[in-house]
């Protein structure tokens, strides 16, 4: 059995530009119905989306028949969730808060086999190996492994170029939300200093040979983050969407509602 190809990695390579949708319903019915609808990638949030090693797995299953490339981003990058989320199949991973490249260091080798990195082996007992019957798994494994770090604070902002640097990272991508946070403006991504703090870091990425990625609140916002040079960009939440969704199918009836609930029928 051949080891499964990182179409998403591959791509970045190539230069292409790839279109995601952020995944935070934590449900595996949902995953598949995002997944065929054309988006290049999915995250599969386990920062702020309650998902666990289950969860991941499941989504993971639900994708897998389809061309959308599943993205997983734990709740952090420690070793022995890396190994797990490794193990039930995930090829690529965002890791959230990355300020130093000592940490970026540890993140790589937390996804390499010894001597190279420091990956529990188990290979046999896992779904990433297709339970030992890929080939020369161990030996190949990190070949169509795509680490992607996230960079959200002014302290890995200020570490971006040594981060983006460290061998073996494949991409960064800039948090805005938290970022405006760090920078002093709470909950405006929008504000004209965190926009060219952003500008600025998506363009050192990517003159650094590395992809650049980002979280989009728009059509418009997206697009500036492509023509700076963003080769990632997610362009929607699915709890968004379902939320707007929702409220625009009742938004027609409310003349005939007698209360918040509709209870006059």
């Amino acid at each position: 059995m051949q080891l499964p190809v990182n179409p998403f990695k591959r791509a970045l390579q190539q230069g292409q530009t790839q279109i995601g949708l952020w995944l935070s319903l934590g449900n595996p019915y949902c995953a598949e119905l995002a997944a065929g609808a054309g988006y290049d990638w999915l995250l599969v949030d386990g920062e702020h989306a309650p998902n666990d090693i289950l969860t991941f797995l499941s989504q993971l299953q639900a994708v897998a028949p389809y061309p959308s490339h599943p993205i997983v981003r734990p709740v952090e990058g420690t070793p022995a969730l890396i190994k797990q989320l490794l193990d039930i199949g995930a090829q690529t991973l965002l890791i959230p808060m990355v300020e130093s490249a000592e940490q970026a260091a540890a993140l790589v080798a937390a996804t390499r086999y010894p001597p190279r990195g420091m990956r529990g082996v188990g290979a046999s007992l896992a779904r990433a190996s297709r339970w030992g019957r890929v080939d020369g798994y161990l030996e190949r494994a990190e070949d169509e492994l795509c680490l992607l770090l996230q960079v959200e604070t002014r302290k890995g902002l200020d570490n971006l170029d040594a981060i983006t640097r460290v061998e073996g990272v494949d991409g960064v991508f800039i948090g805005p939300v938290d970022l405006s946070a760090s920078m002093g403006h709470l909950g405006n991504p929008g504000h004209p200093e965190v926009q060219a703090a952003i500008e600025s870091g998506i363009r050192r990425i990517r003159a650094l040979g590395k992809a650049a990625g980002i979280l989009a609140s728009g059509e418009e916002s997206a697009r500036n983050y492509i023509r700076w040079g963003a080769n990632f960009v997610a362009v929607a939440v699915d709890t968004t969407l379902l939320c707007r969704a929702l409220a625009d199918a009742v938004s027609p009836f409310k003349d005939v509602m007698s209360g918040p609930r509709g209870s006059g029928y």
